[in-house]
């Protein structure tokens, strides 16, 4: 399961490192069953990499040329070996599987492509028992007393980000907010406030992040890490590793442990009937909390500040809530900047036994899910779903399944709230101090498995 603090040295965080892309690869023989695929919903009958690089690199035009073209349901082949995703775009849809039986419906499964980065102990690859154990432990840093407890260090990183920026400045958004939020998970949630170390990771942290969709359909093929960007990303990962186990040790050792309030030090003290998590337990929910919770939420920021910018009564309403508190507005705008452009393109499952969804009788070992893209550009779910209307969320809820970035179901994103409240911290920081005003147009593009502004969402601040 892991290691003790203080036992790992260079080699041995070599060969963990190692064993975990060599256990993980999607590509791996023993995972992998045979899938009846006769009565699936349609898809196109392209070539199963031509049908990947579509979903992965194109995914903003390509499934929603699958909807139009398929209808509400439909099926995707991908590498490896041509295994079928069936999408659904309804809301009622996306209740079945949500509510569907977390033993039949593997979210762990769903997420495999990730596994080389995130290790077999992530909450995001786990299903069952696991995910039900390593949820538990996790749910404490994570409820609304924790929250409370980091507004205060969020607000902190905030002011000092945009203390730094200059009147009349043009900036990329995206670039911004990468480094904010990238400051709050290193000391809110790593909890480091050691320069040299800060220094350290945050590169590494960088190009984990920065990971191209070429490299991620390279984890299909293992033999590929011995060459250029396959390479490269496996030898930063190995160095985040040796960076994240030495934090690790370090912290069971501090003195003031029992005081510390960041999530690593919260869960280094947490125990499940004498159960703790190991240090390789703890790597894999450190690296996940990262990799799910910097980008996306840096990603929602840039493009609330740019949509703000586009439109000066917008922007003034929310200059004005950010002066006088008015959270919920502020809140309003970050929901409707995650409707408007999603981050994450669809939740999924893999189906353990063959369940019915939507009418469709589907086998065992097809994954399923939602398309947030679909769900969240559907008119019959979001009038004038093109447009930026932060009051859709002013004072209420979107129609139940028709808003889900942060998924559904018992696997809903534990970091949900840390998300919501870091978003609305930082805008009320940087719009009680500037106005923004937009630079250009953007549209998304796609990098690792999320979706950025292709331009960085440019602002000039006044």
């Amino acid at each position: 399961m892991g290691s003790t603090a203080g036992s790992f040295d260079t080699d041995e965080i070599a060969d963990l490192a190692a064993q975990r892309h060599r256990s993980m690869s999607p590509s791996r023989g023993s995972a992998l069953r045979p899938v009846d695929r006769s009565a699936l919903p349609p898809g196109p009958r392209w070539p199963v990499f031509a049908q990947s690089v579509g979903l992965l690199r194109f995914r903003h035009r390509f499934v929603p040329w699958l909807h139009r073209r398929y209808g509400d349901v439909f099926t995707v082949r991908l590498i490896p070996q041509g295994r079928p995703l069936v999408l659904f775009t309804r809301p009622e849809h996306a209740k079945e599987i949500f509510a569907g039986d977390p033993e039949v419906f593997h979210a762990g499964k769903g997420n495999a492509i990730l596994g080389p980065m995130m290790g077999e102990h992530s909450l995001l690859l786990q299903d069952s028992g696991q995910h039900r154990r390593a949820r538990k432990l996790l749910m404490p840093a994570f409820n609304g007393h924790a929250l409370h407890g980091y507004a205060a260090l969020v607000t902190e990183v905030a002011r000092a980000e945009v203390a730094s920026w200059q009147r009349g400045q043009e900036l990329r958004a995206l670039d911004r907010m990468n480094a904010l939020t990238l400051e709050v998970i290193l000391r809110v949630v790593f909890g480091v406030t050691d320069d040299a170390r800060l220094a350290q990771l945050r590169p590494r942290v960088n190009r984990t992040v920065d990971i191209s969709p070429v490299v991620l359909l390279g984890w299909g093929w293992p033999r590929l890490q011995r060459y250029g960007p396959w390479k490269r990303t496996v030898e930063n990962a190995l160095e985040l590793d040796r960076l994240i186990y030495a934090e690790i040790r370090e912290r069971r050792r501090a003195p003031d442990l029992t005081e510390r309030t960041d999530v690593l030090s919260r869960l280094i003290r947490i125990e499940d009937g004498g159960d703790a998590l190991t240090d390789t337990e703890l790597r894999d929910q450190l690296v996940t909390l990262l990799l799910a919770g910097h980008e996306t939420t840096a990603t929602a920021l840039a493009w609330a500040l740019y949509e703000v910018g586009r439109d000066p009564a917008l922007l003034a309403r929310s200059r004005e809530a950010a002066r006088t508190g008015d959270d919920a507005w502020l809140d309003a705008v970050l929901k409707e900047s995650m409707r408007l452009h999603p981050v994450i393109a669809m939740v999924v499952r893999t189906l353990t036994k063959p369940a019915t969804i939507g009418g469709w009788d589907l086998p065992a070992g097809v994954t399923i899910g939602p398309s947030i893209l679909v769900a969240h550009a559907r008119a019959d779910n979001h009038p004038e779903p093109e447009a930026f209307r932060p009051e859709r969320f002013l004072g209420q809820s979107p129609p139940v399944n028709t808003w889900i970035p942060f998924g559904g179901g018992v696997r809903r994103c534990i970091g949900a709230g840390f998300s919501l409240m870091e978003g609305v911290t930082v805008l009320r920081e940087v719009l009680a101090a500037y106005d923004v005003t937009a630079v250009g147009d953007d549209e998304p593009k796609v990098r690792n498995i999320t979706s950025v502004p292709r331009r960085g969402a440019r602002i000039r601040v006044h």
